[in-house]
């Protein structure tokens, strides 16, 4: 083990060096060039204390790893008692894989890369269980430490950038856990690295994977947090986006037909994606009139900027929807290379660029998951067109002024872990995913307002912690409405990957189809994802009555305010494949807690994984509990004057009922069934007052309706009046210890109906009254 001052890190700079406009080359006179963090992170390893004992590494005095070879390097503490782990190595190389010390006997959380574009969770038990392409590891500490729900402390490893590295975790049958560096680029090599994994503990999951990022942040300084980010407007307005409705068979016909069928059933878009379909492009291997060659539409090419004849007369259509349908937001789909297969090299409109074709080289790690169809069968086939790195935002600049000539409003970015295959020349993929990003994202904040931008097929930690500026990021492998076994696999991959993810990024939990056997399962998930609310339903291929539980009349919707994750007694729990376990979500809104329960075992199988469940788990019900004490946070938002207690708002039962933080209530589901249920804190505002609101009662989010809440006492502190702020239609419901005198709703009165026995209040919200305050007064 080392602990002392280390020499710097070797480097082979013999290669071509990528030149950055207007800048010096990332080498210079053969010599390494280090961004200014990684210069800092030279200083990191040194004598301090040995945090490493008898080979045993121990984080906060609780134990991570055993047997630590003696290559491996630690750096002193990092704001307490995370450190960098690293490794020294004989060899030169552009890939490395060492060792880090053994796992065993505990229970952990995986996010791993299953396919280049997309994460995972996978959990376990040993270093064994680890899969390769691990970018996220969270595991329950050995020695036991009560808390306010008993459960374990944690340590969190973190792989991360390292200069112009890029490091994975995983394990192997002898249940070490192993971190794979590599630069993506034979030139690029080194034999000593010293910031590769991240560690760290704590007795609170989110809040340790949030304090490490924000460490993370300050160290490495490449990217931002999501807190700190300008969160685009669309994520509050109800969305459609045409993808599943056409494919790339999209026209504007088309749209009008569905934004009109919406709009009639009282459901109107606010917020539209154009997906793939609208761009000019050629495609040398599929002529038409021949068969159609599977995988040679990602051999497709960018010839211009501009519309396909299809939407010839863009900016008049894009005008004419927004005046038509009241649209706020319109954003146009494009790949990071501009198409699939990049830009066509010798057309007229895309030649001063400088593509040149390459064929993409994927990592030892990508290509020991899931082969990728769009990848193998397409783009590492034909190739793809690559935009000069000198030219690349020219290119971005041209695209997003020409679009927003055409009053388009944003952009999905779609295809951008493609860099990490082609990286090879400029200086790895690293480097290569930051400079495109820097881009990107300069060219975003120059021509659209509001950050205006998704990314997607970037569920690498390259593209993830280059993420600046950027703030919604896809948090799963796309919504598939024909394949039944991945609905369930869809709800608890966005749900787990957003403990992650969710820190640097809003995550996006794609569209869904409204009408679909999976729909409420996927409205449900919507409802408390923190995320944006949007679907692909064909034109007339609705179901209203489960919109009008998500949007509003104005088109808005009850966005809780975090990314939604799973509770603490599920995170090393498999809601898929164990048979037993059901998943909850939790999440905040401004007054209460949000809480969904869902039923995701027997429906499919995680990609790469064999179940041992006979054919009839399908059927089977399991039961489960939820308790006001799964909400995280809860007393955050509850205030001084909390009884302790909380209002339990079942959505699907209809009932309410008082608990106390402990105490459950139970909920037995099939699978592709789920339960929702608003968690409200009730305060005490006098002596015989206790009251807590729950919302609006028919929409899936209730809590996500009620802003704010004051108390009027007078006469000895004997309660007047409750005002309650908020906003939406519909039925509210609220808990109250005793039946008011009167209810005002914008000053005028309201009857109400109140039901002694459960102290439950309600009454009708018109939708005339968008934003209200109302009066309770006893």
């Amino acid at each position: 083990m080392i602990h002392s001052p280390l020499i710097p890190l070797h480097f082979n700079p013999n290669f071509s060096p990528f030149l950055k406009p207007n800048t010096n080359k990332l080498f210079s006179n053969a010599h390494q060039k280090f961004p200014r963090p990684w210069r800092h992170s030279l200083s990191l390893v040194s004598a301090l204390k040995p945090l490493v004992k008898d080979g045993v590494l121990k984080i906060n005095d609780k134990e991570a790893l055993k047997n630590v070879p003696d290559n491996v390097l630690v750096s002193k503490p990092v704001d307490g008692s995370a450190v960098f782990l690293g490794a020294v190595s004989d060899e030169m190389s552009s890939r490395h894989v060492f060792k880090l010390g053994v796992l065993e006997d505990c229970r952990l959380l995986c996010l791993f890369r299953h396919k280049i574009w997309w994460m995972i969770p996978r959990m376990g038990n040993s270093g064994s269980d680890i899969p390769v392409e691990t970018q996220m590891l969270l595991v329950e500490s050995k020695e036991e430490k009560e808390s306010r729900n008993g459960s374990s402390d944690y340590i969190l490893f973190l792989p991360v950038l390292d200069g112009p590295f890029r490091s994975s975790l995983q394990g192997n049958s002898f249940n070490e856990l192993e971190f794979c560096i590599e630069s993506g680029d034979p030139a690029v090599q080194a034999s000593q690295f010293n910031e590769s994994v991240f560690v760290n503990s704590g007795s609170n999951p989110f809040e340790l994977v949030n304090e490490s990022i924000k460490k993370l942040r300050s160290y490495k300084g490449t990217f931002s947090l999501r807190e700190d980010k300008s969160i685009p407007g669309m994520l509050d307005w109800f969305g459609w986006c045409t993808w599943d409705a056409f494919y790339t068979e999209v026209s504007p016909r088309g749209i009008e037909d569905g934004l009109k069928s919406l709009y009639e059933g009282g459901i109107p878009v606010k917020f539209l994606i154009i997906d793939d379909g609208w761009q000019d492009i050629t495609n040398e291997f599929q002529k038409e009139g021949e068969p159609h060659i599977e995988g040679s539409q990602y051999g497709a090419r960018l010839v211009s900027i501009k519309e396909n004849s299809k939407f010839r007369g863009l900016k008049d259509f894009i005008t004419k929807i927004k005046k038509t349908y009241g649209l706020k937001y319109i954003y146009a789909w494009h790949a990071l290379m501009g198409y699939w297969g990049g830009l066509e090299p010798n057309a007229p409109g895309t030649k001063k660029y400088n593509p040149r074709l390459v064929i993409p080289n994927q990592s030892p790690g990508n290509l020991a998951h899931i082969r990728d169809f769009s990848m193998d069968d397409g783009m590492q086939i034909y190739g793809v067109s690559m935009i000069d790195p000198e030219k690349i935002f020219e290119f971005y600049d041209d695209l997003h002024s020409y679009l927003v000539s055409q009053n388009v409003d944003g952009v999905k970015v779609d295809v951008q872990n493609i860099l990490e295959t082609i990286a090879a020349g400029y200086g790895g993929r690293a480097s290569l995913t930051q400079w495109f990003h820097q881009n990107l994202e300069r060219s975003i904040a120059k021509n659209f307002q509001d950050n205006s931008i998704i990314c997607c097929m970037c569920q690498s930690n390259d593209s993830i912690y280059s993420a600046k500026v950027s703030a919604v990021a896809r948090a799963s492998d796309d919504y598939m409405p024909r394949d039944a076994s991945s609905q369930t696999l869809h709800i608890a991959t966005v749900a787990f990957n957003s403990l992650f993810l969710g820190e640097i990024m809003v995550p996006d939990w794609d569209m869904f189809y409204s009408r679909h056997y999976a729909a409420e399962f996927h409205a449900a998930a919507r409802a408390l994802g923190g995320c944006g609310v949007y679907i692909s339903d064909k034109p007339g291929e609705h179901d209203f009555s489960l919109l009008k539980k998500l949007v509003l009349p104005d088109g808005s919707v009850l966005r809780a305010k975090y990314p939604g994750r799973p509770t603490r007694d599920c995170l090393f729990s498999d809601p898929v494949m164990d048979g037993k376990s059901l998943l909850k979500i939790w999440n905040l809104n401004s007054l209460s807690g949000v809480i969904g329960i869902f039923n995701c075992q027997g429906a499919g199988t995680w990609p790469g994984m064999v179940s041992n469940e006979d054919g009839n788990s399908s059927d089977r019900i399991l039961t489960g509990s939820v308790r006001p004490v799964d909400i995280e946070f809860l007393e955050n938002i509850a205030g001084k004057d909390w009884t302790g207690d909380s209002a339990v708002y079942s959505f699907n039962a209809g009932s309410l009922s008082r608990l106390s933080k402990n105490e459950t209530v139970t909920v037995s589901l099939k699978v592709l069934e789920c339960e929702l249920f608003t968690i409200s804190p009730i305060k005490k505002y006098s002596s015989n007052i206790e009251f807590a609101p729950i919302g609006l009662i028919k929409m899936y989010n209730s809590g996500g309706a009620v802003e704010s809440i004051d108390s009027d006492l007078r006469d000895n502190n004997s309660i007047i009046q409750l005002s309650i702020r908020g906003r939406g239609s519909g039925l509210f419901g609220a808990f109250s210890s005793a039946k008011p005198k009167s209810c005002k709703l914008n000053s005028k009165e309201q009857e109400f109906s109140f039901i002694v026995d459960d102290n439950f209040l309600t009454f009708m919200i018109p939708p005339s009254d968008s934003s209200w305050k109302i009066d309770v007064s006893f």
